[in-house]
């Protein structure tokens, strides 16, 4: 019968792995606790990227669905604000 010592069946390479997963797991964790706050507060991605007025009204121009003239007064209001 063979004897494993004082490090059971594992030998030496048993905990070898050990810390990795470890920290593979708390890296997991923390990545997940920030994507939640982020979610949670609204500070994505996707609240950097509204479009301005300016911008949606000169989509509107170049597409076509308003005038010249809608398009100069509404461009005029939004840059009294």
């Amino acid at each position: 019968m063979m004897h494993w010592g004082d490090y059971g069946a594992m030998g030496y390479g048993g905990a070898g792995l050990g810390w990795v997963f470890m920290i593979l797991f708390w890296a997991l964790v923390i990545l997940g606790i920030i994507h939640l706050v982020k979610k949670l507060t609204g500070n994505s991605k996707e609240a950097g990227t509204k479009e301005s007025a300016e911008d949606i009204l000169k989509k509107r121009f170049a597409a076509g669905e308003i005038a010249i003239d809608e398009y100069n007064d509404k461009m005029s209001i939004i840059n009294k604000h």
